[in-house]
């Protein structure tokens, strides 16, 4: 739980805080798939079906982001409009979330930053697309997601597809393993790779139900192991793009990111949009599909831990 003194920098939707205060099941989800990871109106239709899937799964869907300032622990539709419609909006991570707070901007929390602000509120569940991680070349670059820090500080289980597909997905790996964080595979032996369903990578460890994964996150906590938990849930098999298809059109656009000097907190969205129009769209419906099935079972897993 948060500090008393970050309450008063937070403001909870009233549906949520309701959800929190009856024990309910409640889902975290992102902001910066609206504000970098999808053009408009494509933004605003996906995340309006993922919170409309989570109410159906018996859970409340709680959008984080910040707004003029304001940690938001769920959005109303017109505030979610509103996100999906801003330009210029932050990126948010643990370094910069603060400031955000401080001089009363508007941002969109990535992986990070939303396991944060989950965590103050009370959330143990969050569904997202995938997460960050090191990215190519990060040998000489250097350039490592925040994610993977808070994956391990931040007691919060993390739907997602795997790490994104333009990452390298193995030294993503044994970066979770050095910070002791769980990698498990739903259903599957194999590290799904976003986009696609398989990767040559084995899963650390797999698990085939909901209710187990919301065991396994209770036995770490009562035996004081308190990193988050990642869960790879495999885009369904009717949506996905093979990895061999997807392979060329990734490294096209890791060489347009390089040869246009892009670097930092920039380099995913432009690899996103570049992927964009390289597949002719496909991208996004896959990515939209994997966000809605990530939902779903994170839902299922609230559901559990709430003995629902």
């Amino acid at each position: 739980m948060s500090p008393d003194s970050a309450m008063a920098f937070i403001d909870i939707f009233e549906p949520v805080a309701q959800a929190l205060a009856a024990g309910a099941p409640v889902v975290a989800l992102e902001s910066t798939i609206i504000t970098h990871g999808m053009p408009w109106p494509d933004n605003s239709r996906m995340a309006e079906n993922v919170e409309r899937i989570i109410a159906e799964e018996g859970a409340a869907p709680a959008t984080i982001a910040v707004v003029d300032g304001r940690i938001k622990i769920g959005l109303s539709p017109a505030e979610r409009e509103a996100l999906a419609k801003s330009q210029g909006a932050m990126k948010l991570s643990r370094a910069d979330l603060g400031f955000a707070v401080a001089e009363r901007r508007t941002g969109g929390t990535t992986v990070a930053a939303t396991m944060i602000a989950a965590r103050m509120a009370g959330i143990q569940v969050f569904a997202t697309g995938g997460i960050g991680g090191v990215h190519k070349g990060a040998e000489l670059s250097f350039d490592i997601s925040a994610d993977l820090d808070e994956l391990a500080r931040t007691p919060v289980i993390v739907v997602s597809a795997g790490a994104k597909a333009i990452l390298d997905i193995e030294k993503t790996l044994e970066v979770l393993e050095t910070r002791g964080v769980p990698v498990v595979a739903y259903g599957s032996d194999v590290m799904p790779a976003f986009w696609s369903r398989r990767s040559p990578y084995p899963a650390p460890l797999r698990l085939d139900e909901a209710a187990a994964i919301a065991g396994f996150f209770r036995t770490r906590r009562a035996l004081g192991l308190d990193s988050g938990m990642l869960i790879a849930n495999p885009v369904p098999e009717a949506d996905e793009i093979p990895a061999e298809r997807m392979a060329g059109t990734i490294a096209a656009a890791q060489a347009a990111a390089t040869k246009a000097g892009v670097s930092g907190k920039a380099v995913t969205p432009f690899l996103l949009k570049t992927i964009l129009e390289l597949t002719d769209g496909e991208s996004l419906k896959t990515n939209i599909a994997l966000v809605e099935n990530n939902a779903r079972l994170a839902a299922r897993i609230a559901r559990a831990l709430a003995g629902r």
